[in-house]
């Protein structure tokens, strides 16, 4: 440890943040991350593409403030079918998730949402919050598609199967469906 973390020094990257504001911070975590995105409709807001694997994209709206940053992901839409479980499962994920919780909107979709205050708007802490956001989207992703959407992916896998069409998007799931 230097003398200057011994004093309670601010490390470079976390002062720079503290004058430049949540946007430009955002801007630089962008810059760095080579990541795809767009700015948004609303003021302060950037649209970031995060790559997955069961879930191939995770969209993130981020909107950065004079109050601070908040982050919301798209993850998967009502479901049709176990609607207890299924929310119930994501009230019990919330529980670990670290600085983000699964909200719902008026449809019943489901979202990540995280927020940070002006203050907390760091590179490192805006990376951490996207970082959560895209592993639990992308973890919880196959999962939440079992729980509520089991019968229409065995009746598209039918479909898929008597027509000779493609099944590799349900690939993943074939312990599932292969015998329905």
């Amino acid at each position: 440890m230097s003398d200057d973390t011994a004093a309670g020094a601010v490390p470079a990257n976390a002062a720079a943040d503290a004058v430049t504001g949540p946007a430009e911070t955002v801007r630089r975590w962008l810059a760095d991350s080579e990541l795809e995105w767009e700015l948004g409709a609303r003021a302060g807001e950037f649209v970031v593409q995060l790559p997955g694997e069961a879930k191939l994209r995770t969209t993130v709206s981020v909107i950065a403030g004079e109050q601070g940053l908040s982050a919301s992901a798209f993850v998967v839409r009502r479901p049709d079918e176990n609607h207890e479980a299924f929310y119930r499962r994501l009230l019990r994920r919330n529980v670990k998730l670290p600085g983000i919780a699964f909200a719902i909107d008026d449809a019943g979709d489901v979202y990540l949402v995280g927020r940070l205050p002006a203050e907390g708007v760091t590179t490192d802490s805006v990376d951490r919050l996207l970082g959560a956001i895209l592993a639990t989207s992308d973890g919880a992703f196959n999962e939440l598609l079992t729980l509520g959407f089991l019968e229409s992916m065995k009746r598209e896998w039918r479909w898929r199967v008597e027509r000779g069409e493609s099944t590799r998007n349900l690939e993943a799931f074939r312990h599932l469906l292969e015998d329905s």
